[in-house]
């Protein structure tokens, strides 16, 4: 297999071609985000409104608009811990491809039902996103399918960056990205494009602290397997691949800082967005304002961009941190 680490040549040719598949997601403005942390600007990426609820759709999109005639008669599979195979049964369903989405058995029940509702096959095996992967390979080769993975590929990574190049569009001078971190297709597209227009831009890598993969497997050189603990930012968790190409280089090589969240922290950050913004996100969204609700960065004087990624939670745990974040604030 090629070794071709994508380019922002990539990213913005993945800008064109899933054009028809995303929104140009708006930035708001959080003035309150300013004042509390001491920052010039705070601004959100909405991610939150693509069509999916969440980013996902971007690197999907690129990676299915691509392929041949011959290669979308094949199908398409792929394994999730929720969002991407929902990414992935959007634009399979778009373009009358059959999609094959592989869960482990640790993705909630809601995640997997609104897949099935896109028309994709929905395949459950393991206790874990390695698990759930090994199932996926089981299936890719007796089946054929073409294989699109939740980040360590090129097109999803270029697919994912085309998210700085519209924040950079519209701020050109910003000083700090936040960005989620668990597989790095993410921040490795963002990081990779932003890092190439402005190598001053300060890249910061958030993990959650119950599945902090990439972290260890940066500290280890090599994929490090994690427990896979309950997480209120549950589409966080998850390895990076047995065999991982791509992310781990690219997070490497292009993250400034790193910071690991808690489960407090990220709740805290939902009930911040909520309260202000009056927007529904789910915990991985959460964890660059939990950051900055938190004081876990100094941002003082800078132009900050936090990722709301998503908006993938079930209603009912969402209204109960809501309800208890706000008995928390009353109490203080």
């Amino acid at each position: 297999m090629s070794r071709h680490l994508p380019t922002l040549h990539d990213v913005y040719r993945a800008h064109v071609r899933i054009a028809p598949m995303v929104v140009q997601t708006p930035l708001l403005a959080s003035a309150d985000l300013a004042e509390k942390t001491g920052a010039r600007n705070v601004f959100l990426k909405l991610e939150c409104l693509q069509a999916t609820g969440s980013f996902k759709v971007r690197g999907a999109a690129n990676k299915i608009l691509s392929l041949n005639d011959a290669e979308k008669k094949n199908g398409v599979i792929t394994f999730s811990t929720g969002n991407h195979g929902r990414a992935v049964a959007h634009v399979a369903g778009k373009t009358g491809i059959h999609a094959v989405v592989c869960l482990s058995e640790h993705v909630a029940p809601y995640r997997a039902e609104a897949i099935r509702k896109l028309g994709a096959e929905v395949a459950i095996k393991g206790k874990s996103q390695d698990e759930a992967e090994e199932n996926y390979c089981r299936l890719t080769a007796a089946r054929g399918h073409i294989p699109v993975v939740p980040f360590d590929d090129p097109m999803i990574i270029a697919g994912q960056g085309t998210i700085a190049l519209e924040i950079l569009s519209r701020l050109p001078n910003a000083d700090v990205l936040l960005i989620p971190l668990s597989g790095g297709g993410l921040l490795a597209g963002m990081a990779l494009a932003a890092k190439t227009i402005n190598p001053g831009i300060h890249i910061v890598g958030i993990s959650i602290a119950r599945s902090p993969a990439m972290l260890e497997s940066l500290k280890a050189g090599r994929p490090v397997e994690v427990e896979e603990n309950d997480s209120v930012a549950d589409s966080l968790l998850g390895g990076i691949g047995h065999v991982n190409r791509y992310t781990l280089q690219l997070v490497k090589n292009h993250t400034d800082e790193h910071l690991v969240i808690s489960e407090a922290e990220i709740k805290s950050g939902m009930c911040h967005i909520f309260e202000n913004h009056r927007l529904i996100v789910e915990g991985a969204a959460a964890v660059g304002v939990g950051a900055l609700v938190n004081q876990r960065i100094d941002v003082k004087g800078k132009t900050v961009v936090a990722l709301l990624s998503g908006n993938s939670i079930n209603s009912n745990e969402y209204i109960s941190i809501i309800r208890s974040g706000r008995g928390d604030a009353e109490k203080q």
